[in-house]
């Protein structure tokens, strides 16, 4: 008989953590609260409209060709991907905009024109974030980062001193270039990281290299088409998803979880791996007696930004905006203050567009648009309806100037989407969108731990544990700890 493992959320790291626990024969049910699969990434039709909820961008196409080929099979076996061209637009005011084009050489161009001189000194740059790309993905976020013997040999030592993990970002960036524009374009990427460029390491230059010379993608029909592809190949697999499953407690018995409790009934198990947010099942689910980490503990770390979604349905086609599109028409270190260092609603944010109808036909009714707009804030404010609305008409005010044209009075459809939306239906420590930001002191071993300390048999995935925030490092982080649970229960 199989030992029975829980899994408790269906986002892509529970997913990705239940598919592989039951491929290696283990009997496998997830509890996922929602209606539906997919954590972060869920999906919603209205008024003919298809709107992703949550991560729109497609980046590390190898770490999901990796993901499906553990099982034997392939990410074209499920979806279609298509390559943006170009792969966003960054617009700097209502008449500058520029266009990142897919291929090296055009990326190549577009600086030389920016600032002479720059296409060698971005193939350099390049260069070494192709070596931080190979530890950084290949070695060091396979690691569960639960000793400091994992990181002890010398290949391990010699790589971090090439990795810059004491330099920060900014500092780093600017010993290759110095046009503005292309210092934010350069930097952008970090923002996903959740830190500021000045507080983020310069490994993480690794962004710069997946985003630049593997493109950025799109799979039709939506980002949920990823989490259609993971359901299916888990339930073939044999793994159980068990839908409106709100988990109420994880009852302990001499240190072992034994049982789980949801609103729906009580769930015998030998092993529970928790993919829901770990601060909420470290302070709700468990006793406090078997709690890795204190309030005190939680209340310390950087949390990466929050955020404040409109999902808009217009009734005519938008011009100018390409499928993702970076308003940095204001001023970034501003914004940037306002989420890590004095915590406020931002004066004049910077904000993020998506119109996947752009590429793809299917997710809006013939002659309309699909619009996705994103403002990073800071976890932890007081969310209100008049404080969205306030930011919808600044934001938009900013996009028709730039478009050029009325948008508002063709509207729809509209939803918004913050903090207290994050926390009722993900439980997320302080309605956080993101998770742990990427700083050197929560990195590897200084995150939040994938093993319970106290209890033998409950283990954590996702976003506030190793790796990381972001969907390649969620995948990751569900195959890191099935693994685990694999070297102790076997």
């Amino acid at each position: 008989m199989p030992q029975r493992v829980l899994v408790i959320g269906a986002g892509f790291a529970g997913l990705a953590a239940a598919t592989s626990l039951a491929d290696k024969g283990y009997d496998v049910t997830i509890l996922e609260k929602n209606s539906t699969a997919g954590g972060r990434a869920r999906v919603f039709q209205a008024e003919g409209f298809t709107f992703d909820m949550g991560p729109s961008w497609y980046w590390m196409p190898d770490i999901f060709e990796t993901y499906f080929a553990r099982f034997g099979e392939k990410p074209s076996d499920y979806y279609n991907l298509v390559r943006l061209d170009p792969s966003y637009s960054v617009i700097f005011g209502p008449d500058e905009a520029v266009n990142l084009p897919a291929g090296l050489e055009n990326i190549e161009a577009l600086f030389e024109q920016l600032e002479p001189g720059s296409g060698p000194r971005l193939r350099e740059f390049l260069r070494q974030a192709a070596y931080k790309y190979d530890v950084g993905m290949n070695n060091f976020v396979w690691k569960p980062s639960r000793s400091v013997t994992e990181f002890l040999s010398f290949k391990l030592l010699y790589d971090v001193t090439r990795l810059d993990v004491f330099q920060s970002f900014a500092s780093h960036v600017r010993k290759f270039f110095k046009h503005p524009r292309l210092l934010e374009i350069v930097e952008f990427p970090v923002l996903f990281l959740g830190a500021t460029p000045e507080n983020t390491p310069a490994m993480y230059s690794l962004m710069n290299y997946a985003e630049m010379t593997m493109g950025t993608w799109y799979p039709m029909g939506g980002m949920h088409e990823i989490v259609k592809a993971m359901v299916q190949l888990a339930e073939k697999k044999g793994v159980k998803i068990l839908l409106n499953q709100s988990v109420r407690k994880i009852d302990i018995t001499k240190n072992s979880a034994r049982r789980v409790m949801t609103d729906q009934g009580i769930f015998e198990t030998d092993v529970v791996v928790a993919g829901a947010d770990y601060n909420h099942v470290e302070t709700n689910l468990v006793d406090s007696a078997y709690r890795n980490y204190d309030d005190d503990y939680w209340n310390k770390r950087v949390m990466a930004p929050s955020s404040l979604l409109f999902y808009l349905g217009v009734n005519k086609h938008v011009p100018r905006l390409q499928h993702h599109n970076l308003f940095f028409d204001e001023d970034f270190k501003r914004h940037a203050q306002e989420i890590y260092d004095t915590p406020r609603w931002p004066t004049k944010p910077l904000f993020y567009a998506s119109a996947p109808s752009k590429t793809d036909p299917s997710v809006a009714p013939e002659g309309c648009e699909n619009l996705f707009l994103l403002i990073p804030v800071a976890p932890g404010l007081t969310d209100d309806d008049a404080t969205r609305e306030h930011y919808f008409q600044l934001i938009m005010d900013r996009l028709e100037a730039y478009v050029g044209e009325d948008v508002r009075s063709h509207l729809i459809f509209k939803r918004s989407y913050a903090h207290r939306d994050f926390i009722t239906d993900y439980n997320a420590f302080r309605g956080n969108a993101y998770g742990l930001a990427n700083t050197l002191k929560q990195t590897a071993l200084l995150k939040p731990s994938l093993k319970n300390k106290r209890v033998n048999n409950l283990f954590y995935t996702g976003q506030l544990t190793v790796p990381g925030p972001g969907v390649p490092p969620s995948l990751i982080s569900g195959l890191v700890v099935a693994d685990e649970v694999a070297k102790e229960f076997h």
